[in-house]
């Protein structure tokens, strides 16, 4: 049944992987999902009836999932208004970029002993993207730009940074939606992507990288460009 909330009707859908022993973490983690996949936009006010209704949990488990979200700076609480999904500003952005060189850029720069599959990730998620700009899913091109520096954070073969790249990442495609063209946004990127790809594939690590922090330079710009500019209408 649709309601008039289309994100709830995308967390109905998820409810089959929850279970009479899910915790608000896994509750968390698929509204987290939801914001990596660009479902939920900033702005968007989560209702807890229509949350809790979609998902079928307690409002005791909700509020707790909202707040582990509010700690990690995807949802805002307002009082007197409710649960927000979290607005960025250009500091954000900026300070995002600032982290993701750190993580991302020294991975690559040791991924020369990565193991194969990790290295395979890295290319999959690039082919993906290809895919799906060729069919012209141009948001489905920005998920898969965040599978692929989830991937190249991963060569670091760390639990805890791939914790923290995940959670960066979700943060950053909400900046995302300050581009109002996808397309514009994300087509640009799709040969660095494959450039950086191959390079890591050849076992050209130290060339990836240099490769990766021009990247960052580029995006980071551009991305700060837009909120600089941005009017609301």
């Amino acid at each position: 049944m649709t309601t008039a909330d289309p994100w709830a009707d995308l967390l109905a859908a998820d409810r089959s992987l929850l279970d009479r022993t899910s915790t608000a973490e896994r509750v968390a983690e698929l509204l987290r999902q939801r914001v990596i996949d660009g479902a939920l936009a900033p702005g968007t006010r989560l209702s807890e009836e229509s949350a809790g209704r979609a998902l079928a949990v307690s409002r005791n488990t909700l509020r707790e999932a909202f707040r582990l979200l509010v700690h990690e700076r995807l949802l805002v609480h307002e009082f007197h208004r409710g649960v927000f999904v979290r607005v960025l500003s250009d500091e954000d952005v900026i300070d995002l970029y600032r982290i993701r060189r750190l993580l991302e850029i020294s991975a690559v720069r040791r991924a020369a002993g990565a193991p194969s599959e990790l290295v395979a990730a890295v290319d999959q998620a690039v082919t993906e993207g290809e895919r799906a700009a060729g069919e012209e899913r141009w948001w489905d091109v920005g998920t898969a730009n965040m599978r692929f520096h989830e991937a190249l954070a991963a060569l670091a073969e760390s639990p805890r940074v791939n914790e923290t790249m995940r959670r960066l990442l979700a943060e950053l495609r909400l900046a995302f939606h300050r581009r109002s063209r996808p397309r514009e946004l994300h087509e640009p990127y799709l040969k660095p992507h494959r450039e950086i790809a191959d390079l890591i594939s050849a076992g050209q690590v130290q060339e990836a990288a240099d490769r990766l922090e021009g990247y960052f330079d580029a995006a980071e710009a551009q991305l700060v460009a837009a909120y600089r500019s941005y009017t609301p209408e």
